[in-house]
């Protein structure tokens, strides 16, 4: 499939060929589903710990004997039900990981970017090139491009001045190609790839 590359002015320039098979296959909604949740759980950090019973100090002793005193019978001063003791159902550290194969990941990514392409929500630029890192240059060729709300800027390797440059805009996201994931993805109204960008998604995910 064609699809029209822009300047930073806002002019097409001229069209590229994309590959059908990353950008332009069914989507799949249940799988597209997983995949993001596997990926947001995975970023828990399951380090929330409390103490149990057994695992709070003291205790020991029983605290009065078993008959004669009038009052209820205990075994330990460390039980849930008393000031100071463990908690009833206590939380403790865990991982959140789902599994998610390989072959399902990138079955995901290709979904989405074909949705994001039929939608009219993705850009495609020769190169984003600025001469200085300076948020309101960046600001002004998003601008130009008719690019609006929250953005995602997807360059084939590290470019200091795009990221600097837009580290300070709110609504914008920078990452590498082969940094790409579902969640920044489906998150962003508008994604703008160079061209460079394609071809490492395509070769990576073909």
């Amino acid at each position: 499939m064609e699809h029209a590359v822009v300047k930073l002015d806002g002019s097409i320039e001229r069209q590229v060929s994309l590959a059908d098979a990353v950008f332009n296959v069914d989507f799949k909604e249940p799988l597209v589903h997983q995949v993001v949740s596997a990926y947001l759980a995975g970023a828990r950090a399951g380090t929330s710990s409390q103490k149990n019973r057994s695992a709070v100090s003291g205790g020991g002793a029983k605290p009065w004997r078993q008959k004669g005193t009038g009052r209820a019978r205990a075994g330990t001063s460390r039980s849930p039900i008393w000031r100071g003791g463990g908690q009833t159902f206590a939380a403790t550290p865990r991982s959140y990981a789902q599994k998610v194969n390989r072959k399902m990941y990138r079955a995901a990514i290709r979904s989405i970017l074909s949705e994001l392409i039929r939608q009219g929500r993705v850009r495609i630029c020769d190169e984003i090139q600025l001469d200085e890192p300076k948020t309101a240059h960046m600001a002004e060729a998003l601008g130009q491009m008719g690019v609006i709300g929250r953005t995602l800027l997807v360059t084939a390797d590290y470019n200091p001045n795009v990221t600097l440059s837009a580290r300070n805009l709110v609504s914008v996201e920078t990452l590498e190609a082969a940094q790409l994931d579902p969640v920044s993805l489906v998150g962003s109204e508008n994604v703008v790839f160079t061209v460079d960008a394609v071809r490492k998604v395509e070769e990576a995910l073909q």
